[in-house]
């Protein structure tokens, strides 16, 4: 599955004392890499996923246990501390995404949709999946809460990073976006923007799946249900779907 590639310069440049703003953007960086595992990292594998020495993770891995965003198991892997789900549970508090976004996946699932899922922007090149409910069908894309995507690939993608960028987005982009074969050679999405009470971009709400499945027909059906979606996902957040 997607995962931020390693640095390839990050092995060379790991050891210098890592203090200030490098130390800050290195503990995110294993931060990032345990979220990113559905289970326990060993050091090991996670000097691979960020290229950093073992050494240097040792040194700021020390520092998260103590702020708790970082536990040590008894097997000697790591997983996140239960500070990390204080600010997940503190996030969706705030944005009350969950709450209001997932019943409306499902919703799209259970009326025959692909797989239903949620994007938000994660940084310059990469957009996270947020929520997900896998459709009913047989065979499914390959898309799991934690997946970084790419921001300017995916119909999903697009919409994010248009929209952050562009003023005029809502007369250059519409309110759907269709992809095919783009991230994914064997994979086919059609996506719709979810807007805040400021009028920003919250986030992109997806129906993707095999490739093979997205007649014109499907697109169609399946490009109304992620407007409607979006649409009611907008005005829940208190935003103005744009008319």
């Amino acid at each position: 599955m997607p995962r931020i590639p390693p640095d390839p310069n990050a092995a060379s440049s790991a050891e210098p004392a890592a203090d200030g703003v490098a130390a800050v953007e290195r503990a995110l960086a294993i931060v990032d890499a345990i979220a990113s595992r559905t289970e326990p990292i060993s050091l090991a594998d996670l000097s691979r996923a960020t290229g950093f020495y073992k050494s240097t993770l040792l040194r700021l891995i020390a520092s998260l246990e103590r702020g708790s965003l970082v536990v040590r198991r008894h097997d000697g892997r790591y997983a996140l501390g239960p500070y990390a789900h204080r600010l997940g549970r503190a996030f969706d508090a705030a944005y009350r995404l969950t709450e209001i976004i997932e019943p409306l996946l499902r919703q799209c699932v259970d009326q025959g949709s692909e797989s239903a899922s949620f994007h938000v922007y994660h940084d310059a090149r990469w957009r996270t999946c947020l929520l997900r409910i896998d459709s009913h069908h047989s065979t499914l894309d390959r898309i799991r809460v934690g997946d970084l995507l790419p921001l300017t690939r995916g119909a999903a993608g697009r919409l994010i990073h248009g929209y952050m960028n562009d003023a005029q987005a809502h007369a250059t982009l519409g309110l759907s976006a269709v992809s095919m074969g783009e991230r994914d050679p064997n994979c086919a999405a059609v996506a719709s923007p979810v807007f805040g009470s400021s009028g920003e971009i919250v986030g992109a709400i997806s129906l993707s799946g095999p490739k093979e499945r997205f007649t014109p027909s499907a697109i169609e059906t399946m490009t109304g249900q992620a407007k409607a979606a979006a649409q009611a996902a907008t005005q829940a957040l208190g935003g103005r779907w744009p008319g």
